[in-house]
């Protein structure tokens, strides 16, 4: 397995690491508990949740992936051999936060220590803010979401937006100074964003290089053959700033591994939830087949294809894989060994040409 620096933490990251937040969900405990071994055993050091989880969020299952996490650490005693990530949910969830979960240090209090009670452990690794409090785009919206210009997802449904959100944001700063009391005590030893933009990143290390309060040193983003936006401002953020990538949805929801070619449905998250549309569209699908048939005449499965392409990206810290079952989750970490051929890349490059963002 390969590592990566986390930053300018110190600390070296697993290339790929462990998603969770089919736990509680789509899978039990007893099968989350597999994957933490397995993936342990075969180097993964890095691991995601967030209070948030399992998904699809909903009130029953809110915090049950992290409680997965803390009756294995509980079992095994190895809390010390991984570097573990986590994240306070941003607004929108009406049984979080009273449904406006805000950057403050009332809610941060609350959503931290909720997290390490679930968890069992008296800190975490990386603490992220989920999503933004303010409007921004994420989560498949496209043009500027700003009060009074709601952006469109690329299904054309509008984005849902608290019309008040714009002018009652918590001040970067002021979640900064929280974050820092919580480093101080122990809690939290490292901050990162989620489903962020280039002007909130560079806004949140500007600030805290002005103000002497922690850095950011991770962006957690979709990235994906489906999905290179992020290749567009926010990987220049990365390499000059030293606050690399952690990919999510590298597999856009079982869609490039194949699984789903030719009119099959089996079971996986676009067949089991159709709210979540996101990498289900036309444009889609033909990426996928000419991706797939890139995949064929280089030799290597299209799941192996599609996360390799990620793993050699220099902005990319480390790919957050998430499997439901123990194939699956060894097929993922064997991508960690193939090395894609430039004349794949150029490959690669064609059809990102005709098919550019099929799933912003």
């Amino acid at each position: 397995m390969e590592y990566r620096a986390l930053g300018k933490t110190g600390l070296k990251v697993s290339l790929i690491s462990l998603g969770t937040m089919t736990w509680g969900e789509q899978n039990t405990e007893a099968e989350a508990h597999a994957q933490m071994d397995v993936a342990l055993d075969r180097g993964v050091n890095f691991w995601d949740t967030a209070e948030l989880y399992a998904v699809p969020p909903k009130q029953e299952t809110y915090g049950k992936t992290e409680e997965m996490i803390g009756t294995w650490f509980a079992k095994t005693g190895k809390r010390d051999d991984v570097i573990l990530a986590t994240k306070i949910s941003g607004p929108g969830r009406p049984w979080i936060g009273c449904g406006f979960r805000k950057f403050n240090r009332q809610h941060i209090t609350e959503a931290l220590e909720g997290s390490l009670k679930r968890l069992q452990t008296d800190h975490v690794d990386l603490y992220q803010l989920h999503w933004p409090e303010r409007l921004a785009n994420n989560f498949g919206y496209l043009g500027y979401g700003h009060v009074g210009y709601p952006g469109l997802r690329n299904d054309c449904s509008p984005m849902q937006t608290n019309p008040d959100a714009d002018d009652d944001w918590t001040a970067f700063e002021d979640t900064l100074e929280v974050l820092q009391d919580f480093i101080q005590q122990g809690k939290i030893r490292h901050i990162g964003l989620s489903n962020e933009t280039a002007w909130g990143t560079m806004e949140y290390i500007r600030i805290a290089r002005q103000k002497g309060l922690p850095e950011v040193v991770s962006i957690q983003n979709p990235y994906s053959l489906l999905n290179r936006s992020y290749e567009v401002g926010l990987s220049e953020v990365s390499l000059r700033e030293g606050c690399g990538l952690l990919a999510y949805s590298p597999l856009a929801f079982g869609l490039l591994t194949g699984k789903y070619r030719h009119g099959q449905t089996p079971k996986g998250r676009i067949s089991l939830y159709p709210v979540m549309s996101r990498y289900n569209n036309a444009n889609a699908r033909e990426a996928v087949e000419a991706y797939a048939c890139i995949a064929d005449d280089f030799g290597v499965s299209l799941t192996h294809l599609s996360l390799a392409f990620i793993n050699q990206q220099p902005f990319v810290t480390s790919n957050i894989i998430g499997a439901t079952t123990l194939d699956q989750l060894h097929e993922n970490i064997d991508s960690a060994t193939i090395t894609l051929p430039a004349e794949c890349f150029e490959a690669i490059e064609r059809v990102h040409a005709q098919y550019t963002y099929p799933c912003p």
